[in-house]
């Protein structure tokens, strides 16, 4: 009869254990990253140097900045239309949307004003047909010897006075665009061509010339709006860096997909104390008439700058308050190096000593090497 004797476990357990080992060797060990004062060497294949990223250093001569702005209409093209006059409008006689030549008129307003204007200038004419009759009968009897010469003085002066009025009526009166006949009438004009772009004015609107004020809405707006305006606000820091006959690239949220280019025509002199910007005045050829007034935009102006090298932020490690850069030697070799630095904005910065144009350094993954080159400045 054949025994079987039992086997433990642990035994079954050493036996695979022995014959897996007997098949497989030990994974050679991976070589160190070797640090020499200010230099890393990283080995072929080398876990650490395959998260790194090096790019070239950049020469910069100019650098990008970005404006808020929004548009307007361009007031060498733009008449703003109120009541020269206190009445109330009785009739409109244009629409937005109207195109408008020079005197066209845009409604009318009644306006008692107007009639004692008119009311004066016919009082005026009688008053000068009078004093010229008048004239003309005395200096009669005066040559006839019937009247003395100082009769005649007096008429002459009475008429030189009713012409002194009726000029003086008459030049108001066409200032008005008004003649005599008595109807209190006042035709509202615009002095340029152009399209009614805003209006406010409604029938039966009290209208007075008091109430043509500074950003108060006008009761017509008349302006050509093929061509537009851009209000920039510019940082101070940039105050020499703007400049008339710049250009500057604009986008509107509202039509991302249109480009925009404005020419800079003018930079104000002053800076506004509540914000630190002074304003900038662009020009914007809108022939499709598709960006509109009050629109916001965003801008992009290139400005001259002193050359200097240029990195992504995240190519400098801050120790302290000092910048410092880890140069790509090739082969594997890391130098980090001190640099003098500067925000350059939009994620770069602005080397301004210790790198040359040219230079590759480490973009990505400083900080890991900075790590194994210790803390220490």
């Amino acid at each position: 009869m054949r025994r079987f004797l039992p086997i433990s476990r642990s035994a079954l357990l050493a036996a695979a254990l022995a014959g897996c080992g007997a098949h497989e060797r030990p994974a050679p060990p991976v070589a160190e990253p070797v640090v020499d004062g200010e230099q890393i060497r990283l080995p072929a294949g080398s876990p650490q140097g395959a998260v790194l990223v090096s790019a070239e250093a950049k020469l910069q001569q100019a650098e990008t900045v970005r404006l808020q702005g929004r548009l307007v209409w361009d007031e060498t093209r733009t008449a703003r239309v109120d009541a020269p006059v206190a009445g109330r409008i009785v009739r409109l006689l244009a629409a937005p949307g109207d195109a408008v030549k020079p005197g066209q008129a845009l409604a009318e307003i009644a306006s008692p004003e107007i009639g004692q204007a008119q009311a004066d200038a016919r009082r005026a004419d009688v008053d000068y047909e009078a004093a010229t009759k008048n004239l003309a009968r005395i200096r009669e009897l005066n040559e006839a010897g019937i009247t003395p010469a100082r009769e005649l003085q007096a008429a002459e002066a009475e008429l030189a006075r009713a012409a002194a009025e009726r000029q003086r009526t008459r030049v108001r009166n066409a200032s008005y665009g008004v003649g005599t006949r008595i109807d209190q009438v006042f035709a509202l004009r615009t002095p340029v061509s152009g399209v009614v772009v805003e209006r406010t004015a409604a029938p039966g609107l009290e209208v007075r010339p008091d109430q043509a004020q500074p950003g108060q809405p006008a009761l017509f707006v008349v302006s050509d709006p093929t061509r537009l305006w851009v209000r920039l606000d510019v940082p101070e820091s940039l105050v020499g860096a703007v400049r008339p006959g710049q250009t500057v690239a604009l986008k509107a949220a509202a039509l991302p997909d249109r480009p925009i280019r404005a020419r800079i025509t003018h930079v104000s002199d002053f800076i506004d104390p509540a914000t630190r910007t002074l304003k900038a005045r662009a020009e914007v050829d809108n022939a499709d008439r598709a960006l509109k007034a009050e629109m916001f935009v965003s801008g992009e102006l290139s400005v001259p700058v002193r050359e200097a090298v240029l990195v992504p932020a995240g190519a400098l490690v801050l120790l302290g308050e000092r910048y410092y850069a880890f140069v790509d030697q090739g082969e594997g070799r890391y130098l980090r190096r001190e640099v003098q630095a500067e925000e350059a904005g939009l994620g770069s910065m602005r080397v301004l000593a210790g790198l040359a144009p040219g230079e590759r350094v480490v973009v990505g993954g400083a900080l890991l090497l900075q790590q194994l080159l210790g803390s220490k400045p």
